[in-house]
């Protein structure tokens, strides 16, 4: 946490009025975020969450010995929203950043000894901080990759923000690029499909834009990836809840709301089992579905839209060997149904052999699948990515499942999300499916909460404390990789490592 964000928190707790209370319904990143936020500006705030722990979609739980996280989940140098939210809960050193972005691809369709291929940058103006990697990339061809660089270029041309793009799928417009099968699957959709949750062809173009033009065509080192060296439980949930009561939140767990209503002061009431709580401004930071279900007559123009934004699930699968068989921290596939691994060892407390998580979005044809179908399926497909697995034992093999895990970021979705207001004053609306201009990513919800909690502030007569939008400032820093160097000595972009997950 930095000094200034200590110093708002601990005015907030000292100066906050009694009259001005809100109330934060949901437990998430996004809930969170609006929490910290409106109590550093010095508003006594209620956090209701109705699972026991805090954190949402990205939390951790135990397995016998094991903590383990329910999905993987990476951000990258361009989250400055997420950064910002690690530093005010004091977590960022438990989840840094790589020094440059280095992602090992294996193609498991070419023999062995000839699959690795790597997309890394090196310390050079956009776009030529990627011009080496990709002329070296094995996985395209010669022609593929010079017509990558030019789609590359137009891409770059565009502006994510035009509703005229959210109208468009991302696959056609890289087939009218000149855009290859091969290529869409060994590049475009390699990235895409773990940020977006899409293949191509069902992705926004507006979105798709969003995140090319953000992670690689903005900065250096926009893409450079970050990961939790800790479970994300320990940042998420007790460094969240640790944070929180510092700054004088009152923070309630397994408090499931059932209304929410306009009271007879003309403020707001929110119904929980046993209790009623008046406040004056309301956060509603819970998935869109149960947003629907709480939203009073008249908060939104068309609320059916909520129910409208599709889900797309993400399924995990947990493999725990008597050895080591994958020496890197993390790898990406391609010629496998496989998508990423992640060597969780560390951070799960594993003492002897190796855990690795799967994580394959995109999962709608298997996130029902029995657990013996998946242990026949994902097996073989390890013991032909890693030569040592052959002759590992399994010691354990588990998956966990999220059906809804992100909003589905289908043509025409940026016209049902909806912004931070609604139409009933005091109301507010956060979560990564609200219109952030990004995909349902950590990044996302932490600037929805922020915006909701800019919004409230804005109504309550409560000035922005002075480190809330802190994280706009950390978008112009120069990233590490990119401080000059010595003359004639050549940039390390070897030693750059990365754990973790896609979201």
């Amino acid at each position: 946490m930095t000094d200034g964000t200590r110093q708002d928190a601990a005015l907030s707790t000292a100066s906050a009025p009694s009259g001005r209370h809100a109330v934060v319904i949901g437990g998430g990143l996004a809930g969170l975020t609006a929490a910290l936020a409106l109590a550093d500006a010095g508003v006594r705030v209620t956090l209701l969450e109705g699972r026991p722990r805090l954190g949402g979609l990205a939390f951790s739980f135990r397995r016998g010995d094991l903590t383990v996280d329910n999905g993987q989940h990476v951000y990258l140098r361009c989250c400055t929203a997420y950064r910002w939210f690690l530093d005010r809960i004091g977590g960022a050193a438990l989840a840094p950043l790589q020094d440059r972005l280095d992602v090992p691809v294996l193609d498991l369709d070419r023999p062995e000894g000839r699959r690795l291929g790597r997309l890394r940058r090196d310390a050079l103006p956009v776009p030529l901080h990627l011009g080496r990697s990709l002329a070296t990339y094995p996985h395209l061809s010669l022609t593929e990759r010079a017509r990558v660089g030019r789609a590359a270029l137009a891409l770059k041309a565009l502006d994510p923000a035009d509703p005229a793009l959210d109208a468009q799928d991302f696959g056609s417009w890289l087939a009218a690029h000149g855009q290859s099968a091969r290529a869409v699957e060994a590049l475009w959709d390699l990235v895409g499909v773990a940020t977006l949750n899409a293949v191509a062809s069902d992705a926004s173009l507006g979105l798709a834009a969003m995140v090319f033009k953000t992670g690689l065509l903005s900065d250096p080192g926009a893409a450079d990836i970050g990961w939790a060296r800790v479970p994300l439980g320990e940042l998420h949930d007790r460094l969240a809840r640790k944070a929180l009561d510092s700054a004088g939140v009152r923070t309630e767990v397994r408090s499931r709301v059932t209304s929410v209503s306009t009271n007879e002061n003309g403020g707001w009431s929110v119904q929980v089992p046993g209790e009623r709580i008046d406040a004056d401004a309301v956060v509603l930071a819970v998935p869109q579905r149960e947003a629907y279900d709480l939203l009073p007559p008249g908060a939104l123009d068309a609320p059916e839209r909520l129910l409208d934004i599709g889900t797309a699930p993400i399924l995990n699968v947990h493999v725990v060997y008597d050895r080591k068989v994958l020496t890197r921290p993390f790898v990406a596939a391609l010629g496998t149904p496989v998508q990423w691994v992640f060597d969780r060892t560390e951070a799960s407390g594993l003492k002897q052999g190796q855990y690795l998580a799967l994580s394959q979005s995109v999962a709608q044809d298997e996130i029902d699948a029995p657990v013996a179908v998946l242990r026949e399926r994902y097996l073989p497909e390890l013991r032909r990515m890693l030569p040592t697995a052959r002759d590992a034992e399994v010691l354990d093999f588990f998956v966990t499942r999220e059906r809804t895990a992100t909003f589905a970021p289908s043509p025409g979705v940026g016209r049902l999300r909806p912004g931070a207001r609604t139409k009933a004053p005091g109301l507010y609306l956060a979560g990564a499916w609200t219109a952030t201009g990004w995909p349902a990513t950590m990044e996302s919800a932490v600037r929805s909460g922020v915006g909701a909690a800019d919004a409230a502030l804005s109504a309550l007569g409560r000035p922005r404390p002075s480190r809330l939008f802190a994280f706009e400032e950390t978008a112009s820093r120069p990233s590490p990789g990119d401080i000059p160097r010595p003359p004639g000595r050549r940039p390390d972009v070897t030693g750059a490592s990365v754990r973790g997950g896609i979201r």
